[in-house]
């Protein structure tokens, strides 16, 4: 899939549906069960690293880790979900320059199609511009973005008139800018369908009700395996306690085997 179908999905009214993933496992499982689009987000820096914050995650790491989610991949090239990047913390707030080496050194690498920036401040845009140009497919992601947690927190995002009308501009600058799609994150389920209404390019929403044109979850929350839920995700199975007690079933029967009472 590339990225203008996901604009066609939005035309012909058909929702997308989004999914992260972080290794050739995570990669398979989201694939299988049909996503649209697979987002190696930079989120795995919880997920799968044991940071607190998405912050401290690297180009390199982010590199590393999609080039494992596309080996996971089994369909043939051309039925494969796509496949979009997060550009980590300092990786494109640093000035265009900066941000085209980033993403480029990303497509050149991996068989990412795309990748994910948050934030409209006038920087970033900019950035956005010059990768579009250069040939960049670029995602944006607005409300909730959790590079800026320092400043906003995890709490939702615009929920007075005066920041909602400063979002709305926002999306619009993204859309010219050349964003084929549009995350929304955290924010109020009405102000996501005023923005989808607005909008020629796809909205995908978490935590933004269902008046979007698809959804993104992080799929360590479906199912169950984080250890603290978001509010907006709940989980479809209770992961975590599923294959601890799997495992513990295992090692308990190990350690009563014969095999282990000989000492053999």
């Amino acid at each position: 899939m590339r990225p203008n179908e996901l604009i066609k999905h939005k035309q012909n009214g058909r929702p997308i549906t989004m999914l992260t993933a972080w290794d050739s496992l995570s990669g398979a499982l989201v694939e299988e069960a049909g996503a649209d689009a697979v987002l190696v987000g930079d989120s795995l820096a919880m997920v799968a690293l044991g940071y607190a914050t998405t912050l401290p995650v690297t180009l390199e790491q982010m590199r590393h880790h999609t080039l494992a989610v596309s080996r996971g991949f089994q369909a043939a090239e051309a039925d494969q979900p796509l496949l979009i990047c997060d550009l980590p913390f300092l990786s494109y707030q640093c000035g265009a320059e900066k941000a085209v080496e980033a993403a480029g050194l990303l497509l050149k690498e991996t068989p990412a199609a795309a990748v994910k920036l948050e934030g409209a401040e006038k920087e970033v845009v900019e950035a956005i511009d010059r990768l579009v140009r250069m040939g960049i497919p670029v995602m944006g992601h607005l409300g909730l973005t959790p590079q800026s947690v320092h400043r906003l927190g995890y709490r939702r995002q615009a929920e007075d008139r005066i920041s909602q009308e400063r979002l709305l501009r926002q999306a619009e600058s993204l859309e010219s800018a050349g964003c084929f799609a549009l995350v929304l994150e955290h924010v109020p389920s009405t102000l996501a369908g005023e923005v989808r209404r607005t909008l020629a390019i796809p909205t995908i929403g978490i935590g933004a009700g269902m008046d979007c044109d698809g959804q993104v979850r992080v799929t360590a929350d479906l199912l169950g395996l984080t250890p603290r839920q978001p509010p907006f995700s709940q989980a479809l199975v209770n992961g975590q306690t599923l294959f601890v007690n799997a495992l513990k079933t295992w090692i308990k029967k190990q350690s009563s085997s014969s095999f282990a009472q000989d000492g053999s």
